[in-house]
């Protein structure tokens, strides 16, 4: 049987489904604010929304957009200063095809799920972002397993989708939960974690493809 994989969504509606959930999870609850992102050492609350924020920036930037006045760094200001930017980068990601910005998206709800995890608040169990930013992951990993002559891999999920990683027939096989495989390709999983998933033959040697791009496993079991 062939296994189903989820349609991505365009930019422009995985966008701003981000940014509304995690203007939701940071609205309520002000006194996190400077706390740590265990997935993004050195980070605070404050750090990581100041990223995507200029992430943003630098997005629009490069697309001919001007940027509006600058705010204080804190987070009230730089949600709505993120929504303003956001807003006009859905509408040129549609007038493109709504393609064009897939790693900003995937860059943004990856930190979600950092931000997620540093509040203690459970991954949605479905979002509109995942897809496309999937795809992306998947893409760097099959590169990154090309890179390094490894043989391609087939990544499912325990829910029956499927890709294959590297060229080729795959002669490995991981799966596990889409949330799982997501963050063990977006290096927030440690290499025991990696080994732990559910391997068709010892992953050792395709441990080190788990490293690519900005993605490295970090030395302690993520969360």
């Amino acid at each position: 049987m062939t296994a189903t994989r989820p349609v991505p969504a365009p930019d422009f509606v995985g966008y701003p489904e981000v940014r509304r959930h995690v203007r939701a999870l940071l609205d309520g609850r002000p006194g996190t604010h400077r706390r740590p992102v265990p997935a993004c050492p050195k980070w605070t609350v404050t750090d990581l929304l100041d990223h995507v924020l200029e992430k943003a920036e630098g997005v629009l930037e490069r697309h001919g957009g001007t940027l509006p006045p600058a705010v204080p760094r804190e987070v009230p200001e730089l949600l709505d200063r993120w929504d303003e930017i956001g807003d006009e980068l859905d509408r040129r990601f549609a007038d493109a095809g709504g393609r064009s910005g897939e790693v900003l998206v995937m860059d943004a709800y990856t930190h979600e799920l950092d931000l997620r995890a540093a509040l203690g608040v459970p991954p949605p169990v479905e979002h509109l972002a995942w897809a496309p930013s999937f795809a992306v992951l998947v893409r760097g990993f099959s590169g990154s397993i090309a890179g390094r002559g490894l043989p391609a891999v087939r990544i499912r999920t325990t829910g029956g989708s499927a890709w294959t990683a590297g060229a080729g027939r795959p002669e490995v096989t991981v799966t596990a939960p889409a949330h799982e495989l997501y963050r063990a390709l977006a290096g927030r999983r440690s290499s025991s974690q990696l080994t732990a998933l559910d391997w068709s033959a010892p992953p050792a040697r395709w441990l080190p493809a788990f490293t690519w791009g900005p993605f490295v496993p970090p030395p302690r079991p993520g969360v």
